[in-house]
């Protein structure tokens, strides 16, 4: 079956979310990469989590159904999104509200051989996203890393803030001390025999926790996969 927006949440109002004058700053206009700073470092995130919130990840664009990928909160209304055309794996992408307001620019790094993405926002917050090459406890592939805060070159031996752990289909985004921070895994739909396929998935993101920077994460997180 194929799926479309209806279909992944009956919620949303299509003709009005997605209208001309809705979709404005498709590709915003971006600041060089600022320097390290603590502006907005003792600021509260508006995306900050009270409860316990599922999102709906849509992998796919708004945008004449180009790469990207869409999000809807527990409402059915969209609140992040992702569009990179036709391209696959770019190496500069924005992540952005409904409206075009610029949340996160992610770029890909290289260190040597393996790659990284780097993400930052206008409010200082900053992270790198790498693979851990390091033997994983078992029933879980090796993990990747999130180091928050300034730029990193190849020597940096900083401890992860976060790390992204696989389980089979599915996977975590826990601090350094183990504690859940999100969970992703394909969404499973209230009808019977419908499935919404393997680009449609939930996201659930613990009370206390920015989930404008776990977004962040995820999209970088598929990007380094290969699969935005």
């Amino acid at each position: 079956m194929q799926i479309n927006s209806r279909t992944i949440e009956t919620k949303v109002p299509i003709n009005r979310t997605f209208s001309a004058k809705n979709m404005v700053k498709i590709h915003p206009d971006d600041k060089a990469f600022p320097e390290d700073s603590d502006v907005g470092k003792d600021k509260i995130s508006p995306y900050l989590t009270t409860d316990k919130e599922s999102f709906t990840i849509w992998m796919r664009s708004l945008v004449f159904h180009s790469k990207g990928c869409t999000v809807y909160d527990s409402k059915g209304s969209l609140i992040y999104r992702v569009d990179n055309y036709n391209s696959k794996s770019c190496s500069e992408v924005y992540l952005m509200d409904l409206y075009g307001k610029l949340l996160f620019t992610l770029r890909q790094k290289k260190l040597r051989l393996f790659k990284s993405w780097e993400g930052y926002n206008q409010t200082g917050t900053r992270f790198r996203l790498s693979k851990n090459f390091k033997i994983s406890p078992r029933g879980s592939s090796s993990p990747y890393n999130v180091v928050m805060g300034s730029r990193q070159t190849d020597g940096d031996q900083q401890q992860p803030c976060y790390k992204i752990v696989n389980r089979r289909s599915d996977f975590t985004i826990e601090d350094g001390s183990g504690r859940l921070m999100a969970q992703v895994k394909k969404k499973q739909s209230d009808i019977k025999g419908l499935n919404l396929g393997k680009d449609v998935l939930t996201m659930m993101v613990e009370p206390q926790v920015d989930h404008s920077l776990i977004m962040g994460i995820v999209v970088a997180y598929s990007l380094l996969k290969c699969k935005l």
